[in-house]
């Protein structure tokens, strides 16, 4: 097992505090080897292997805690007494009233708990009502590039072609972890994220919100990921299916957007009025958890590679710990605003600076921003690599892997 060192290391930041530490993220992304590797860390710390209590709900195994009291009973039954112990959950949200059993449990024992879930809104809404100001999610995304070339551990130069070779590898095959355990084909790999993303709609979607329409359901992702990158609202959304002669309110769309959320197939960025200072309300842009998941669905289309290149640096963003705004400055748009802990960046992405019109339409909105902010330029061009008054040019490869931002 490959470690995500990142992941852990945030996680053990918080080992043992008074927190119930949430591992979010889509399935498939690496959450239950996260949860391996925890339990290693603390077996390889010292803790006795009887004060962990590992329990994994997409296991067979536990199959018949299927509720609060049953699920409570069975990890009382497991406390080590007058010790510390670790509770680790995969997939928590699998049990009818999980919350409760976890709020009786951080009362009632000396225990550590950490918990998985595959659902945002199911996550965010419940911790909210019983465990408000008690706990700390950590998100979880597929592979970065550099978690890629982790993966891949027979690559161990530092060759910029060889790098940038791999990450076309990378932008074809996306960043589950599961396709880069073995050598499988293009074809395999799209099989197997296919399969993944149907369990993902069946499971997290239809199921959990009760979506009927299953056909229309499919339609809405479809639009969305033909639409990467590309700002639009639920009202483009109804006035296409409207074209194609299917009828679809304003409001279905909105609650199917936010069904693919809370299963983390997309991620929801906001407009942000960089003059005016304020979030807009419309017009926003989602992206996919994975690009993988358009071209398992849809076959791969060069016609939308400016907005996967957007999608990847936005992943990258998010797995830094940016909070992403799509960035209006009067007519303009800046693809992405990034912050921080009080740091910020400013990146516009494209495929190639072709001509003296792309350049001018990608550098001249971040020269128009007046502040002392770092500003980048993010692209495929190999061979162009000039900076224009302070701005950043990057190829995309080595922005993804660049450490200063």
């Amino acid at each position: 097992m490959i470690a995500r060192d990142e992941y852990l290391e945030q996680i053990i930041r918080f080992k043992d505090q008074p927190l119930i530490k949430i591992i979010t993220g889509i399935r498939r992304c690496g959450k239950s080897s996260v949860l391996v590797l925890l339990k290693e860390h603390l077996l390889l710390t010292g803790v006795a292997a009887k004060q962990i209590i590992a329990i994994n709900f997409e296991s067979f195994a536990f199959s018949d805690l299927t509720d609060a009291q049953k699920l409570y009973s069975f990890i009382s039954k497991q406390i080590e007494p007058n010790k510390k112990n670790y509770l680790l959950i995969d997939e928590v949200q699998e049990v009818d009233n999980w919350e409760k059993c976890i709020n009786s449990i951080l009362v009632d024992f000396d225990i550590d708990i950490y918990i998985t879930g595959s659902n945002s809104h199911l996550l965010s809404s419940e911790l909210a009502t019983y465990l408000a100001g008690r706990y700390i999610e950590i998100p979880i995304y597929t592979l970065s590039f550099k978690e890629y070339l982790k993966f891949n551990s027979h690559y161990k130069t530092n060759n910029t072609n060889d790098i940038r070779k791999l990450f076309i590898n990378y932008l074809r095959q996306g960043g589950f972890p599961i396709v880069h355990t073995a050598a499988y084909s293009e074809d395999s790999i799209y099989k197997i994220i296919f399969d993944i993303y149907s369990s993902i709609i069946l499971r997290d979607t239809i199921q959990r919100y009760k979506i009927r329409d299953v056909e229309l359901l499919e339609r809405v992702i479809k639009f969305v990921f033909d639409n990467t990158g590309n700002t639009f609202s639920g009202k483009n959304v109804a006035d296409y299916f409207k074209s194609q002669f299917r009828k679809i309110d304003i409001n279905t769309v909105y609650n199917y957007l936010y069904a693919l959320e809370g299963a983390f197939i997309v991620h929801r960025v906001p407009r942000y009025d960089i003059k005016g200072k304020e979030l807009l309300k419309t017009q926003e842009k989602f992206y996919m958890s994975d690009v993988s998941l358009l071209y398992a669905t849809m076959g791969y289309k060069d016609r939308l590679i400016s907005g996967i290149l957007e999608n990847i640096v936005f992943l990258e963003l998010k797995r830094r710990g940016y909070k992403v705004f799509v960035g209006k400055l009067d007519t303009k748009e800046v693809d992405f605003i990034a912050e921080k802990l009080g740091k910020k960046c400013y990146i516009q992405v494209a495929y190639k600076l072709e001509n003296a019109e792309t350049v001018e339409r990608e550098f001249s909105v971040l020269l128009s921003i007046n502040d002392q902010f770092p500003k980048y330029v993010v692209t495929m061009d190999e061979f162009w690599s000039e900076s224009i008054q302070g701005i950043n040019h990057f190829y995309i490869a080595d922005f993804l892997l660049d450490t200063s931002y």
